[in-house]
C-alpha cells in the first residue's frame, strides 16, 4: 500500500504540471457527474446499514434498538437543523444562521450525550475506536514510518497499477466536487485553484504511504456542504436601459462568502481531535451516531442531485410535468435517459461490493466516452441538451456540434437551451 499511495503522489502531481483539469474535464458532462455524484449517495447510505450491521451483530437487542433510533434521530435532527433560515418567524437571523451551519454538529453532540441520560446509561453501546497513546495503533508495528525501501524492485514496479487507479479516483472525485461547489449559484468570482489543489492532495496522498495509514479524499458531499453553509445574501448594483437611458438598480442576490479561514478552522479542529487527549472525545461517539451522520451526509448530497428530480418525474401523472420545450414531444427520453443513469449507478455500486472493486473509477470515467459517442447516437439531440450540459462550461456537447453546423442562435452564439432551474440544482 506504501508504494501505491507514494505512486499516486507523484502522479497527482504530474497531473498538476500539466494542467490535466483543463484538457481532461472539459470533456466531462452533468451525466457523468450526476452518476457518480448519486454513487457518492449511495455508498453513504450503504455505509449507515453496515454500523447498525455491526450494531447487531454486537449489541444487546435493546442496545440495537436505541441503535436504530439514535441513527435516525441524528438524521432527522440534523435535517430538521438544517433548514433553520426557513423559521422566518422565529430566533435572531444569526441564531438561525449558526443553526443551518452546524446542524450536523450539533446533532452528533446531542446523540452523543444522549446514551448518558436515565435508563439509557445501562445499556451497553458501541463506540469508535480510538488510540490510546501516542504509537501506531497495529500492534505489529514500532514506528510511524513504513520501511518501504525494503520491498523487492518488482513489487515496486507492480504497485504503479493499484498507484494509478487511486489516482484516477481521487482526480475524479476532486474535480467533480470542487466543480459542484463553484457552480453559478453560488457565485464565486475568485478564480479556482484546480492544480494547486492536486498538488495538495498528491502530498497528502504520499505521506499517507510513507505513514502506513489510509488516504484521506472524498469531498462529496462536504464540499459542496460547505459551500452551501457560506451562502449569504447581499445588495449588488446592476447596470440596467430603461426608455434608452441607463439606470443603476440594486437586487439582493444569493453568493457564497469567499474566504480561506473556515477550511483552515476545520483542518485544525481535525488535526486537534486526531491527537490524545481529545481523541478521549472521538471515543464517546456510539457508532449509530456514525451511521446517522452517513445518512445525513447521503441525504444531503441526494437532495441537490437531478436525478432525484428526474426520478420524481417518472411517478408524476403526465399531465402534472411541467411543459417540455416545442421541440421536445414527450417526456420518454428524458425518462429513458434518467433510468439509465440510475441502472448505471447500481452497476457501479454492485462492482464496488465485489472483488473487482478497486476498478470502479475507470467505470465512471468510460462513461465520459459513453455519453459523447454512443448516446448521441440512441437520443434525440434536443432531449441530450435538455437534460445534459457541459460540467466545467457553458453549454452542451449538443452546442458545439450545433456551432460546427452553423445552427446556433446568431445573436447568443448558442443553440437554445432551457433555463436549468427546470431540472434542479446541481
Amino acid at each position: 500500500m506504501a508504494w501505491s499511495l507514494i505512486h499516486a503522489g507523484w502522479m497527482h502531481l504530474l497531473l498538476a504540471l500539466i494542467n490535466a483539469h483543463d484538457w481532461t474535464m472539459r470533456y466531462v458532462t452533468t451525466f457523468s457527474t450526476e452518476v457518480f455524484s448519486l454513487l457518492n449517495s449511495i455508498i453513504y447510505f450503504h455505509k449507515a446499514i453496515q454500523e447498525l450491521q455491526r450494531a447487531h451483530d454486537n449489541l444487546s437487542f435493546a442496545a440495537f434498538l436505541y441503535a436504530i433510533i439514535g441513527s435516525i434521530g441524528t438524521t432527522l435532527v440534523a435535517i430538521f437543523l438544517s433548514t433553520a433560515e426557513k423559521w422566518k418567524s422565529l430566533l435572531h437571523p444569526y441564531i438561525r444562521m449558526g443553526l443551518t451551519e452546524y446542524a450536523a454538529a450539533i446533532s452528533i453532540i446531542i446523540f452523543i450525550g444522549m446514551p448518558h441520560v436515565g435508563e439509557l446509561a445501562s445499556l451497553d453501546r458501541s463506540t469508535l475506536h480510538v488510540s490510546t497513546s501516542f504509537k501506531p495503533s497495529s500492534p505489529d508495528r514500532t514506528q510511524f514510518f513504513v520501511q518501504f525501501w525494503h520491498l523487492p524492485v518488482g513489487w515496486i514496479f507492480a504497485a504503479i497499477i493499484p498507484g494509478f487507479i487511486i489516482t484516477v479516483l481521487f482526480f475524479f472525485d476532486h474535480e467533480v466536487s470542487s466543480i459542484i461547489c463553484t457552480i453559478d449559484r453560488y457565485g464565486t468570482r475568485k478564480p479556482t485553484g484546480f492544480a494547486w489543489d492536486i498538488v495538495l492532495l498528491g502530498m497528502t496522498t504520499a505521506l499517507c504511504g510513507i505513514l502506513g495509514i489510509p488516504p484521506a479524499n472524498g469531498l462529496l458531499p462536504q464540499a459542496p456542504l460547505h459551500s452551501e453553509s457560506l451562502m449569504h445574501t447581499e445588495k449588488e448594483e446592476i447596470l440596467i436601459s430603461v426608455d434608452g437611458e441607463e439606470k443603476v438598480e440594486h437586487r439582493n442576490v444569493r453568493r457564497v462568502h469567499e474566504q480561506r479561514w473556515s477550511a483552515f478552522l476545520h483542518a485544525g479542529a481535525i488535526l486537534v481531535f486526531v491527537s490524545p487527549p481529545f481523541q478521549h472525545v472521538l471515543g464517546l461517539t456510539p457508532t449509530s451516531v456514525l451511521a446517522g451522520l452517513f445518512m445525513f451526509m447521503g441525504e444531503q448530497s441526494l437532495s441537490v442531485n437531478p436525478i432525484l428530480y428526474r426520478f420524481f418525474y417518472l411517478l408524476t401523472p403526465p399531465s402534472e410535468l411541467p411543459k417540455l420545450p416545442a421541440e421536445i414531444k414527450s417526456y420518454r427520453g428524458v425518462h429513458a435517459y434518467t433510468l439509465v443513469q440510475i441502472v448505471i449507478t447500481i452497476v457501479i455500486f454492485v462492482v464496488t461490493l465485489t472483488i473487482a472493486a478497486p476498478v470502479f473509477p475507470v467505470l465512471i470515467i468510460i462513461l465520459v466516452p459513453i455519453r459523447l459517442l454512443l448516446m448521441n447516437r440512441l437520443w434525440d439531440r434536443k432531449v441530450l441538451r435538455f437534460v445534459d450540459a457541459w460540467a466545467c462550461r457553458k453549454g452542451s456537447p449538443e452546442d458545439d456540434k450545433d456551432l460546427l453546423a452553423g445552427e446556433v442562435d446568431e445573436k447568443t452564439g448558442a443553440a437554445p437551451r432551457l433555463p436549468d432551474e427546470t431540472i434542479g440544482d446541481v
